[in-house]
């Protein structure tokens, strides 16, 4: 039986994580959305780019969720998106309400599923997700730092004038305005990027990849959704193919890195099933306070989720 992806939210982030995935050709693939025809319409629209592209998986589109039964894994993309002048935490409450609704009617349809939570403010909404969903933790994950991290190597990449296929790069912590990208961490083909780089011009880098939401939503008026989109399918990726990618995403912390209960971006091993290893690196002491802060400020947004619920 081929595998099943359901994407909910037909929107620019679910329609392109539809593209990307189809021009892989792992899976079937749902998109839900409760706009009347527009799942429909984007599904058929991908559908028949697929004699012309060279994939022969199925897409459909569908305003309800019976379609999604069975699925290997759940993208959940649904929510308000970001307008210019709003933050991240700005989302909190309409998209608290989204996240809860569609995980409590897709995850019982698809017990066995992974969820891959994109909706913003994405650590916050992934603890929506988990509670809703009742899933154990290490199904339940964020798609935050293969994204992060793509910035950051892009931006690496261009003030080198390199490949960003040779940059790796490292970003931990909450998605959002106190993330922690990590120079140390950051490579091309080997060489430590600290070697290549004055520290004046990484830290203008660092800067630019923490507000790499942001710069987008200025210029285009919404939020970013082709990046999104590719970092969610190599995370969908892994977990069909088992591939066991060591990749930064939004997991659920049970003492690692010195914090518990609370989902922050840090490496981990993904493939069939989610989580299976949370890998834990050693960080400075600066890197580490970086990485607490960045906690905490998901933790107040998680205490507001509790007064708001």
């Amino acid at each position: 039986m081929r595998r099943k992806v359901s994407i909910i939210g037909a929107g620019a982030v679910g329609a392109t994580t539809a593209q990307y995935l189809a021009t892989r050709n792992i899976a079937d693939i749902v998109l839900v959305d409760i706009v009347e025809n527009l799942p429909q319409g984007k599904a058929l629209d991908l559908l028949e780019a697929g004699p012309v592209i060279g994939y022969d998986c199925q897409i459909i589109g569908s305003n309800g969720y019976e379609a999604t039964t069975g699925s290997d894994v759940i993208v959940i993309t649904s929510g308000s998106p970001r307008k210019p002048g709003m933050s991240r935490d700005d989302l909190l409450r309409v998209n608290m309400n989204i996240v809860r609704s569609v995980t409590e009617q897709a995850a019982p349809l698809s017990p066995d599923a992974v969820i891959i939570v994109v909706t913003n403010p994405l650590d916050a909404m992934c603890h929506v997700a988990l509670e809703a969903s009742g899933f154990p933790s290490h199904r339940v994950i964020g798609q935050a730092g293969v994204l992060d991290a793509a910035r950051f190597r892009t931006f690496v990449a261009m003030e080198l004038g390199v490949s960003p296929r040779d940059v790796h790069a490292m970003v931990l912590g909450g998605h959002g305005d106190t993330m922690v990208p990590l120079p140390r961490y950051t490579t091309v083909s080997g060489i430590p990027v600290t070697q290549l780089i004055p520290p004046d011009r990484i830290q203008a880098i660092v800067e630019r990849t923490r507000d790499g939401g942001g710069e987008i939503v200025r210029l285009l008026g919404t939020s970013a959704f082709y990046a999104p989109a590719a970092s969610v399918a190599e995370m969908v990726e892994a977990v069909l193919l088992d591939e066991n990618r060591v990749l930064a995403a939004s997991t659920y912390l049970t003492g690692q890195y010195g914090i518990t209960d609370l989902y922050v971006g840090v490496p981990i091993k993904l493939g069939a099933g989610g989580v299976k290893q949370v890998i834990e690196i050693e960080l400075t002491d600066e890197e580490r306070a970086a990485l607490h802060r960045s906690a905490a400020a998901v933790r107040e947004l998680v205490e507001a989720m509790r007064q708001l619920a």
